[in-house]
């Protein structure tokens, strides 16, 4: 493996998509950087879809992260939602994919489980986890952008937890 490891973590969504980068390196992690992607609900859905894909084509351009860490979409109520976000999350697959970055997925129960050691945290306890876990001087904002760095996180513990377990092996 190599010395430093660059995580993109993309929350996926429609009118928003948060990303959070990091760099993982000897077990620590640093941030980079986050954000939210904004589409416009006044555009059609296919130009959204083109506007996400080509906005995180230069996410990776400028970033050059060595693997992306997606949120896997769980809606029990609204399907369009979840057809449209699944749409999202195959937009992102796509552009990782066509660069050559690996993929990994984590459902929102295994983050909150990985951030904060509880699977039904509410957004509040992960930002405050992420703050402290990242020595960051504020919580992260907006939420999406938390949510892509607590999805990068996940993914740099579970890196973590696979050097462990071959070390034993």
């Amino acid at each position: 493996m190599k010395n430093k490891v660059r995580i993109l973590g993309i929350d996926p969504g429609l009118a928003s998509v948060g990303y959070g980068i990091l760099d993982r390196e000897e077990d620590r992690e640093s941030t980079v950087d986050w954000g939210c992607i904004h589409t416009d609900k006044s555009t059609a859905f296919a130009f959204r879809i083109k506007e996400i894909y080509e906005n995180i084509n230069a996410l990776i351009t400028k970033y050059r992260p060595d693997i992306i860490a997606v949120e896997e979409i769980f809606f029990s109520k609204n399907a369009k939602t979840a057809i449209q976000v699944g749409h999202t999350r195959g937009v992102i697959i796509l552009a990782a994919i066509n660069n050559g970055i690996e993929v990994r997925e984590y459902t929102p129960l295994q983050v909150k489980q990985c951030v904060v050691g509880y699977g039904q945290a509410d957004k509040r306890q992960v930002q405050e986890m992420l703050k402290r876990l990242l020595n960051l001087s504020e919580i992260p904002k907006p939420d999406d952008a938390a949510d892509g760095l607590a999805i990068a996180f996940c993914q740099s513990k579970s890196m973590k937890l696979t050097e462990v377990l071959e070390n034993t092996l």
